[in-house]
């Protein structure tokens, strides 16, 4: 394997058209709403403020928009969370745990009629996903099924004969098949909700860092951005894993954890040889891998997650050793790119969407399972700060619990051996049945 070069841009950004950033933000100003971050949760609320007719709302990204998790993911849009259905289940109870899945698949959708109505280039494909058993156990497939219809989550079981059609590789043993998910380009994406927000009255500001937020004796917060500063009424802190520094309960309550992605090079006729479905892959490890085709006959491999981001060299080693595993016809292709990116984690596995009852409201925590849940808070939060709608207190049961850093982020890392060592072994144990 000899990687193209050692660059460290994401496939993503290396195809992106060229387009000129937004403005930083200079001089003094007044907004009746500042959100902090440009990535999916901060352009959610924006685009969602924007929509219900919001006036007075900008934005601040630190960099550019889409900079961190949102613009280097694997780009699956499906349901969920991170925390997993059962423990969603015992923990809320069928009836609002049923609300709390459902609102995410409604996600899905409004991203859906949001990339169409904005006309948002983002090589969507709407060809579903699926989660490939990678035991020989079928209790696996069947028990979760079960727990997604129970929260009315469309999947179709796939045998192994079949799947092997769409899947060329012996690693599998069936799957599930959600049809109402897709794969997309996240930073392209993230940019169009961006464009779609300032189209509708938002001011976006990029290299815009925000240095110092203040409460003023009237309630109302002082936003120290660049070279200026704005006076706002309400403002939403969306940072994720790239901490603000800005309110210390907000930021302690998250791990920023790294994921990693490589692409390989156009693989043109022996993509065929690996896949012959446009659906997204991931399977039923705890630590998976996940994959997609790409419109170049390319393939995203993505999986592992760590307490520290690895050069671009190292992530290249790592996971074409992971897909040899799956794919030993793609021995010797070269690994044309190779990032991480920081995602934010909660120990409780589920996002923070909140406020203080005094303008101030966050929202984070998505845990690797981004795009529909941020599409859930963005709608959320612009609700509550547009019209007083209280929806967002759904999830008040899970709030800025702290992380305990830096030894939540040695338990995290521990936990995630544990759970590596704990798949291998069912699988040893499988394999040896086998002989």
């Amino acid at each position: 394997m000899k990687p193209a070069s050692l660059a460290t841009a994401s496939y993503y950004e290396a195809r992106a058209p060229a387009v000129p950033a937004h403005a930083a933000w200079t001089g003094q100003g007044e907004a009746e709403v500042v959100v902090i971050g440009g990535g999916y949760a901060g352009l959610n609320v924006a685009l969602g403020l924007a929509e219900r007719g919001k006036r007075g709302v900008i934005l601040l990204e630190a960099e550019r928009v889409g900079f961190g998790a949102s613009g280097r993911n694997g780009g699956f849009v499906f349901g969920g969370y991170s925390l997993g259905e059962q423990a969603l289940l015992r923990q809320v109870g069928a009836s609002r745990a049923r609300a709390l899945y459902q609102a995410t698949l409604h996600g899905v959708d409004l991203i859906r009629r949001r990339v169409q109505r904005h006309g948002i280039a983002c090589d969507l494909a709407d060809a579903g996903v699926l989660w490939a058993n990678w035991f020989q156990d079928p209790h696996v497939l069947q028990h979760r099924q079960a727990l997604l219809q129970e929260l009315g989550c469309e999947v179709q079981s796939i045998e192994p004969e079949t799947l092997r059609e769409w899947v060329h590789s012996t690693r599998y043993h069936g799957a599930l098949y959600e049809p109402n998910a897709m794969h997309l380009d996240p930073l392209a994406y993230a940019r169009g909700l961006a464009q779609a927000a300032a189209r509708l009255g938002v001011d976006v500001r990029e290299t815009a860092r925000v240095l110092k937020l203040e409460r003023s004796r009237a309630g109302s917060f002082r936003v120290h951005a660049g070279g200026g500063r704005i006076e706002a009424r309400h403002v939403v802190l969306a940072c994720g894993g790239y901490l603000s520094g800005l309110e210390r309960r907000v930021d302690r309550s998250v791990l920023p954890i790294a994921t990693y992605v490589m692409v390989t090079e156009p693989l043109g006729a022996r993509l065929q040889e690996c896949l012959t479905t446009a659906a997204a892959v991931y399977d039923t490890r705890f630590a998976f891998d996940y994959y997609r085709p790409l419109p170049d006959t390319r393939l995203l491999w993505g999986g592992r997650i760590d307490v520290r981001q690895r050069d671009a060299e190292s992530i290249r080693r790592l996971l074409y050793q992971d897909m040899l595993k799956v794919f030993p016809q793609l021995r010797g292709v070269r690994i044309d790119y190779g990032w991480s990116g920081l995602m934010s984690y909660a120990r409780h596995q589920m996002p923070q969407v909140g406020g203080d009852g005094k303008g101030l409201w966050w929202a984070q925590a998505f845990g690797g399972h981004g795009l529909a849940p941020t599409t859930v808070a963005g709608e959320l939060l612009a609700a509550a700060i547009g019209a007083g709608d209280d929806a967002w207190k759904e999830f008040q049961r899970w709030g800025l619990t702290p992380a305990h850093r830096p030894w939540g982020l040695l338990a995290a890392q521990a936990s995630y051996a544990w759970m590596q060592w704990r798949d291998a072994r069912k699988d040893r144990r499988e394999q040896r049945g086998r002989r």
